[in-house]
């Protein structure tokens, strides 16, 4: 692996290593480590950090409420699929989007504050976006690993203990 994609790899692990701590697990030197993070996000390769938030471990009423939606489109003449990804990234509620192979077009993650929420959001905004032909929401009841990051509390370990 590069350079470059050894920093990645680690930030990717933890967005919050230090330099220092890149450096001594690269072999780089701090400054070069600096110089390769300012290099990728100029570039736009690192687009952002942002937390791992076990949503079940939030004080109630702080809670998200988030949703996976399949899209379906039909596309005509004058519409791509990046016109309408355009359309609908604009919007804050929409946390992820993507184009992908299978049964549907568009595969959506949407947040909001409530059900009533995040259901109007898409009936609302999303629905009628006119190259929208369906739209199928699944509630995120349970999160167990999300980014890499296994929730929880911990290993289990159901074994009983034997006494000599």
């Amino acid at each position: 692996m590069s350079n470059r994609g050894d920093v990645l790899a680690l930030l990717r692990e933890n967005a919050r290593y230090t330099n220092e701590d890149i450096a001594r697990q690269t072999g780089l030197t701090e400054s070069d480590v600096e110089a390769i993070i300012d290099e990728l996000e100029d570039e736009g390769v690192i687009k952002g950090y942002t937390a791992v938030v076990d949503w079940e471990a939030v004080e109630e009423g702080d809670e998200a409420v988030r949703a996976t939606v399949e899209l379906n489109v039909t596309l005509d003449r004058e519409t791509s699929y990046t016109d309408i990804s355009d359309r609908i990234s604009k919007f804050p509620q929409v946390r992820s989007l993507r184009l992908i192979s299978g049964d549907y077009d568009f595969d959506m993650e949407v947040e909001g504050d409530s059900m009533s929420e995040v259901s109007h959001f898409i009936s609302d905004k999303i629905a009628p976006i006119p190259e929208i032909t369906q739209t199928v929401t699944h509630y995120i009841m349970t999160t167990y690993k999300e980014q890499g990051i296994e929730f929880g509390d911990g290993p289990d370990d159901d074994r009983l203990s034997v006494s000599p």
